[in-house]
């Protein structure tokens, strides 16, 4: 896609978000540990529910 800024303002654009404060460096990431997060989150809320319901039932 061409820019459409004028030549020396791409340049300007570039030499900022080149500059060593926008190169962090990052791990990499973990689909499987999302995964186990969601899992977890989602079977920790559903046996809440359920201890919830046994004690608004009984």
């Amino acid at each position: 896609m061409a820019s459409r800024l004028y030549p020396e303002d791409q340049k300007r654009v570039e030499e900022y978000l080149n500059s060593p404060l926008h190169q962090v460096e990052r791990k990499p990431f973990r689909v499987w540990w999302l995964l186990a997060a969601i899992l977890a989150t989602v079977l920790g809320l559903g046996l809440l529910a359920r201890f919830l319901a046994s004690l608004v039932i009984a």
